[in-house]
């Protein structure tokens, strides 16, 4: 106990209560397995006598400040959160309305835009990563191909099962090979909910630290509270892909754009949570199984390889092109949502900034 307490000596000394300590200590492996070695029934006994063991100047009435301040609503983030949607607004409105041959010149400003736009909303507030929590370099470029796929994908699918693509797409909702904008924009103005809600997910979780008795107690609350910031950023999706559609009179693609959205958020969340690993491990996995099912369809097309493209055509035959999407990102999401609900619901996954890791 005496070797536990000296490795540990810092994080003991910094604790205002038992409860971060045992969150340090979950952060660092430690198991009710691990705390069995020492004489105690769970980490959180454990945690009681390291902080009963440490010695405090109880003749200093000053209280020391509590870890991990409520994160406040500041007016920089809440409006880089605004500026995705704004910038696929804008750049939507001139691929509408602009002239024919400038809209590659349009289409290519408005993705550098939207580039720009998303950096600095992830950047700052909610949806930013902790020290330490960057993106695997890997997970923007799968998430650019699943944005890809959103916009472009079904269109493309369609023309390839119906033997083409004859021609390029041209930006036009009445093209040859369609974009599906309504489903693309509503995610970019959900960047706002979704920051929202990931306040509100860091609200509770420090809220349940705070007034819980035991690592135990914490989890039986967190799970609930993670699933329902979850189904409030859904809810807030679902409307912005009604009101999408009805302004661009498109079809929303319910399915495959809140499997989507689901699978974004939940990456994000891990990200910011210090859970790198899983996030881009899963939307490489989505993404390329997406890119796979129009590729499978070409390469069925050539001599004595027809069975490449059952798979795909047996799917897209009675649900349409939507399904492989809503299929993909589907099965995604609930990985990252069983993942999510086992280390997201931990103490030490919402330890202090500049705490115990």
């Amino acid at each position: 106990m005496k070797a536990l307490l000296h490795q540990h000596r810092e994080l003991c000394e910094r604790a205002v209560d038992p409860l971060e300590i045992a969150a340090g200590l979950e952060s660092h492996g430690f198991t009710d397995r691990s705390a069995a070695r020492y004489r105690h029934r769970d980490v959180f006994s454990l945690a009681e006598e390291l902080y009963a063991r440490v010695p405090r100047d109880d003749a200093d009435p000053a209280p020391e400040p509590a870890p991990g301040p409520a994160p406040r609503i500041r007016a920089g983030w809440v409006m880089l959160t605004l500026l995705p949607g704004a910038v696929a607004s804008g750049a939507l409105a001139g691929l509408r309305l602009g002239p024919g041959t400038a809209r590659p010149l349009i289409a290519l400003g408005g993705l550098l835009a939207m580039t720009l736009a998303v950096r600095a909303a992830l950047g700052r507030g909610p949806l930013a990563a902790r020290p330490g929590a960057a993106a695997r370099p890997s997970a923007p470029v799968w998430t650019a191909c699943l944005l890809g796929y959103a916009l472009l994908g079904d269109g493309l699918l369609d023309a390839v099962v119906s033997g083409g693509p004859d021609a390029l797409p041209t930006g036009a909702p009445d093209g040859p090979w369609p974009a599906a904008t309504a489903p693309v924009l509503a995610l970019a103005l959900a960047c706002a909910p979704a920051a929202w809600c990931a306040h509100l997910l860091d609200l509770g979780a420090r809220r349940r630290l705070a007034g819980s008795r035991g690592l135990e107690d914490f989890t039986s609350g967190a799970r609930p509270l993670l699933l329902g910031v979850l189904a409030l950023y859904l809810a807030a999706l679902t409307g912005l892909l009604a009101l999408t559609g009805a302004v661009l009179h498109e079809d929303p693609a319910y399915p495959g754009a809140l499997t989507l959205g689901a699978l974004l958020f939940l990456a994000r969340l891990l990200t910011v949570h210090r859970h790198r690993h899983a996030p881009a491990v899963i939307l490489g996995a989505a993404a390329v199984a997406e890119v796979a099912a129009p590729a499978l369809v070409l390469s069925g097309r050539l001599p004595g390889c027809h069975f490449l493209a059952v798979p795909v055509t047996t799917l897209v035959d009675p649900l349409g092109a939507a399904a492989i999407p809503a299929l993909g990102c589907g099965c995604a999401a609930l990985v990252l949502l069983a993942h999510s609900l086992r280390t997201l619901t931990r103490a030490s996954a919402h330890a202090p900034l500049g705490g115990p890791e």
